[in-house]
């Protein structure tokens, strides 16, 4: 089941990310009923960089590599929840997908 959650912008606006929402027995919160967005407990920013680190040892690592290939591709899920924020997603599931691509000249500082 997919539901909306609302995250607020650190401009002040506000942006609603469709997220999974897992399937459970029971009652169902009155607002989901009605279709009413959940409000996210953190920043859209603020989500998004809890997925930063992995990004930056991902380029940290690349920039190490002594013998540098022409090109990198890099690409990975990403999925978004109300509680948790962004996370990288598992392999082959329905996520939005961060491609970065480097070349050389990108890697060396």
């Amino acid at each position: 089941m997919k539901r909306l959650v609302e995250f607020e912008l650190e401009d002040g606006g506000s942006i609603l990310v469709e997220v999974d929402a897992p399937e459970e027995a029971g009652m169902v919160p009155a607002a989901a009923a009605k279709g009413v967005p959940e409000k996210a407990r953190q920043t859209f920013e603020a989500a998004l960089d809890r997925v930063r680190p992995a990004a930056q040892a991902i380029i940290t690592k690349l920039r190490a590599l002594h013998d540098q290939p022409d090109e990198i591709e890099v690409e990975f899920g990403l999925k978004m929840s109300a509680e948790a924020g962004a996370f990288v997603a598992a392999a082959g599931t329905e996520a939005t997908r961060a491609k970065h691509r480097f070349s050389p000249t990108s890697l060396i500082r």
